[in-house]
């Protein structure tokens, strides 16, 4: 983003069910701060305001949905926006020794990590992607709910069965309505029908970690090894300090992604004979099945992250 004049302003948005926190300032002190509802009017009225500060770049904080409709307006009124994870902010927070939290006081720092981190900003997905995202977001909550009540079902008494088992019947058909929709969708997308099939052509590869793949991690096939496995959360982390050498470790990364690649690595284990053989090798050299499967998740991932960069199905990619 290039050295920041002294006039550059920064803005933080604390983002609540109801409400918008904002403050813009900069290293020199505070240029205003305000209160507006988390509403089409409240924000159209908050993007007025900002327009006319011209912020270098606004830092808003991922709130589980909350955040999507501000910061996609912002971004069609050509503001830069970045949203961030809450852990590197309340991190940054704890490093100032700011341990208070307040909505405007999130605000306050959002706005002093955006002027001491700047976080590169980057394109939200379109309206088509999330609700895309969205569909697969709440595919997710219906597996949890099953799983839930399967288990009750195994530990509840007779008499209570038949309702458990209605349930069940009834998350049954919502997420195969789902499924239907998303390979609706899949298929009416010409790029992501196209990129689609190159994922799935792997073994080990279904729809629900394709379409996660396509919607949750859009950079794959685009940037390198090493930080598409950043990205996932699948890089081992050096742990060394002097003369000790500490055990690898994965940290962070999105945990939607990782956990439908885990799932596939599993599946691919069994019938992908590439991803099969690599598995076996790690065990041979000593590695603890947790880590070979790790090493084989990230196998996997460069191998998919391959053959979108170079639109070569599985049976004719070379796999890093």
């Amino acid at each position: 983003m290039g050295k920041p004049k002294q006039t550059d302003l920064y803005c933080g948005i604390d983002v609540a069910k109801e409400k918008l926190d904002i403050e813009v300032s900069n290293e020199a002190g505070i240029t205003a701060r305000w209160v507006a509802t988390n509403d089409d009017a409240g924000v159209e009225s908050c993007i007025a305001k900002l327009i006319k500060f011209k912020p270098t770049l606004i830092v808003i904080e991922a709130t589980g949905g909350l955040e999507v409709l501000i910061a996609f307006r912002l971004q069609q009124a050509g503001l830069a926006v970045a949203v961030v994870n809450p852990r590197r902010v309340r991190e940054f927070a704890k490093a100032l020794g700011l341990l208070a939290k307040t909505d405007q006081l999130d605000a306050h720092v959002l706005a002093r990590f955006a002027w001491t981190i700047k976080p590169q900003p980057r394109p939200l997905p379109d309206e088509q992607l999330q609700a895309f995202s969205g569909l697969l977001a709440r595919r997710r909550q219906l597996i949890d709910m099953r799983t839930a009540e399967l288990n009750r079902f195994k530990q509840t008494r007779p008499e209570l069965r038949p309702g458990i088992q209605r349930h069940i019947d009834w998350l049954d058909t919502e997420i195969d309505q789902i499924d239907a929709t998303l390979r609706e969708q899949i298929a009416n997308l010409p790029d992501w029908h196209a990129k689609d099939q190159l994922l799935q052509s792997a073994k080990g590869i279904g729809d629900v970690t394709s379409f996660t793949l396509l919607a949750e991690l859009p950079e794959l096939g685009t940037l390198s090894r090493k930080k598409i496995a950043a990205l996932v959360g699948v890089a081992p982390l050096n742990n060394d300090s002097g003369k000790h050498s500490g055990k690898r470790f994965c940290w962070g990364g999105r945990a939607s992604v990782r956990s439908a690649l885990y799932m596939a690595t599993l599946s691919a284990i069994r019938y992908n004979p590439t991803i099969r053989d690599f598995y076996l090798k790690k065990r041979k050299e000593g590695k603890l099945p947790k880590v070979a499967i790790v090493a084989a998740m990230h196998k996997l991932l460069n191998t998919l992250n391959a053959i979108l960069r170079t639109k070569t199905p599985w049976r004719l990619a070379s796999t890093p």
